[in-house]
């Protein structure tokens, strides 16, 4: 390291594309600070002496008639410590200083963020945690704060509580509206494995899974582009396209049952009267996707697959839901890779899926199962959610299966994959605030 070198404020040059505009408060703290205590840290210069770090701390110094400078070269790889040989920190002096080394930094940043766009991408700014307002006037508008259930309509947190009452009024209204996802299945076509106490809806009058349009609505609202596309490869219910509809989405589904498609078309039609958006189904094998969906070009693929064998739904042989589990599996990747083909980049991907026993009463691990899956198809996981259910019939049978130490089950596991580049999120979605929607307006 090169010896110290005595030079004047004259020999350094400001920024003249400073990213801080500095405060006026900040100003005033700065110039008490440096005529009460002296400098109490260095700056950073470039080789050509040009301001890197501190040009306030520069400016302000030479306002209050200060010119000595002492230039300490370094490449950077050791640590530079400014001894103060008259300051003892632990005397009230010394820890003055250091509220005033603290406090002067904190209050004199305003960034001047047309500055930053100019100079920087947008990636870099992001990499350092700082946002860019839309509103330039941001700093001198009143900020009131508002509760994450009107930002986010439920709060974004890893459990989603459906016995909540705000849930409960937002799935009521959602149903009111004539949903009836149950149409296209009955408990007599549908037969369920012995280890049917997996089933996390509980509670229904038919026994038959409802898919919750209240779900369907936070994976729209927080894990889709604005108008975005999506791609749903097990369809079941009309509920996931009805609710795609009413939000303006587009949305095609695939089922393999004819019967269904017919009852959900019928359903939507109910629903969605003269809706300019109406869902598409297609029926057909799954595994036959991507001829199914040529040229789709999803924006989010949202989707609740077959809990293997939990229920099934026919005994048509491409029904993946009445096949053992490591056939079924086979399929299931498959299926997924098809759909993820399917999907644009650095797009969300969500599917709803339950852990499900085999014929000895153990897990089959299938939530570790689609996870592995989907990074097979390239894509990761990003986020994971407990969506908790109504105990409901439950607490009935809760005896019957504590014979042989098994628990309730009464959770789903709601997995968010991305595919592509994270720091393109902010880029593709937009800051979310959901709070100008009314239940009676949103839907």
């Amino acid at each position: 390291m090169a010896a110290p070198k005595g030079n004047s404020i004259k020999d350094l040059v400001f920024d003249d594309k400073n990213f801080n505009k500095g405060t006026e408060y900040g100003k005033g703290l700065m110039q008490k600070s440096l005529s009460k205590f002296g400098a109490g840290r260095s700056i950073l210069i470039d080789k050509n002496n040009k301001v890197i770090a501190g040009n306030k701390t520069l400016e302000n110094f030479a306002e209050i008639g200060l010119e000595d400078v002492q230039i300490v070269e370094s490449d950077g790889k050791r640590l530079i410590a400014v001894k103060r040989t008259d300051i003892d920190l632990d005397t009230e002096q010394g820890r003055e200083l250091a509220l005033a080394d603290n406090q002067t930094a904190k209050v004199n940043i305003d960034f001047d963020f047309e500055m930053l766009e100019s100079e920087l991408d947008t990636e870099i700014i992001d990499e350092w945690g700082l946002e860019i307002p839309e509103d330039e006037n941001y700093l001198h508008e009143e900020i009131k704060p508002k509760k994450l259930s009107d930002r986010f309509i439920i709060p974004p947190f890893s459990v989603l509580d459906t016995r909540r009452g705000e849930w409960a009024d937002r799935k009521r209204y959602w149903l009111s509206l004539g949903i009836e996802s149950e149409l296209g299945r009955d408990s007599k076509s549908i037969k369920f494995s012995k280890m049917a106490e997996d089933l996390a809806w509980a509670g229904q009058k038919t026994g038959i899974s409802i898919f919750d349009p209240v779900l369907c609505e936070l994976v729209y609202q927080w894990f889709n582009t604005p108008k975005g596309d999506i791609l749903d490869p097990f369809a079941g219910g009309s509920v996931r396209g009805i609710v795609a509809a009413k939000l303006g989405f587009n949305y095609l589904g695939n089922d393999l049952r004819k019967e269904q498609i017919e009852a959900n078309k019928i359903n939507a039609n109910e629903v969605l009267n003269d809706s300019e958006i109406y869902p598409t189904w297609a029926c057909g094998d799954s595994l036959n996707i991507d001829k199914i969906a040529k040229d789709y070009k999803a924006d989010l693929i949202f989707s609740c697959p077959p809990y293997a064998d939990l229920e099934v739904y026919s005994d048509l042989k491409e029904d993946i839901s009445n096949m053992p589990y490591i056939e079924f599996m086979n399929i299931y990747k498959e299926i997924i890779r098809k759909s993820c083909e399917l999907l644009k980049e650095d797009r969300f991907a969500v599917f709803v899926v339950g852990d499900v026993r085999d014929k000895k009463g153990f897990y089959q691990n299938f939530v570790s199962d689609t996870i592995n899956s989907f990074r097979l198809a390239g894509m990761e996981l990003y986020n994971e959610m407990i969506l908790v259910n109504a105990i409901g019939a439950k607490a009935i049978g809760a005896n019957g299966y504590m014979k042989t130490r098994k628990v309730g089950k009464i959770h789903q596991n709601v997995l968010v994959f991305y595919k592509g580049n994270p720091k393109n999120i902010k880029k593709n979605y937009p800051e979310l605030d959901l709070s100008y929607i009314e239940i009676s307006e949103a839907i």
